[in-house]
């Protein structure tokens, strides 16, 4: 792999984000709903709350906190190859003298960090809301190491997640909403595996939120593996199947 070239294919992508103001615009405004639920349901609960109640209402904003890596990729990575073709860009992109594995790792890192960004911004707010603000009953469970360490780490690879299926999706779909919506269903079956620590249905532990974090790594790799198995330059341009052997990237 050439980083010169992926690092070019990021860029590129960067530029065509900054001029689709759906794109934009849902980055901007999507977080901030988000963020308003969990701040209600941090100032409302008591300095009085019970054990259970406490941990209920942290797990719910977990859970909504989790919910952003997986709701914005698709915003973006889904938009990688319908919305290229859309502008009628797609066929330039393929026929440029970049190997498929360097061109959709530069699609993948250019939806990754603007994600990654605003959820861990958001995910700071409300750490410094419920630090400063809240009842210490939250403040106590909110920072307990395990649930700190398994919404750090689950963070990325959620949006790792919801990328790659949001590009697969994209080289499969014909419309860019239809390919947001399906990537973003396809991607909160693992909001089950990981609320698990969000509600405390597990016991968190720093060995339980690594052993999940490696259970998501590994999906994300697979994922990255089965898209990449699914990329068909042919196809993409000519809408036909490819049927001759060719070479491997």
């Amino acid at each position: 792999m050439s980083r010169k070239r992926i690092i070019s294919v990021v860029r590129k992508e960067v530029r065509e984000f900054r001029r689709n103001r759906f794109v934009i615009g849902t980055m901007a405004v999507l977080p901030f709903i988000f963020l308003i639920t969990p701040m209600i349901t941090i100032f409302r609960i008591p300095a009085s709350a019970s054990g259970p109640e406490v941990k209920a209402a942290v797990g719910v904003i977990s859970l909504l906190l989790l919910i952003i890596p997986i709701a914005i990729p698709p915003v973006i990575a889904a938009y990688s190859v319908v919305g290229e073709r859309d502008q009628g860009t797609l066929e330039p992109v393929l026929t440029a003298p970049v190997r498929a594995s360097e061109l959709l790792l530069g699609k993948a890192i250019a939806a990754f960090l603007p994600s990654v960004a605003i959820a861990y911004a958001i995910y700071g707010v409300v750490l410094i809301s419920v630090r400063f603000g809240a009842a210490h009953v939250v403040s106590s469970v909110v920072f307990h190491p395990p649930q700190l360490l398994a919404q750090v780490l689950f963070t990325p690879l959620l949006a790792l997640w919801s990328i790659w299926v949001g590009i697969g999706i994209s080289t499969r779909a014909s419309d860019v909403r239809v390919a947001q919506q399906l990537a973003t269903v396809s991607s909160l079956p693992l909001l089950g595996f990981t609320s698990l620590l969000s509600f405390q249905l597990i016991k968190p532990s720093v060995p339980i939120a690594i052993g999940l974090a490696l259970a998501l790594l590994a999906a994300d790799i697979a994922a990255w593996r089965i898209v990449s198995r699914l990329f068909d330059r042919e196809r993409l341009v000519t809408g036909h199947r490819r049927t001759d052997a060719s070479v491997r990237d």
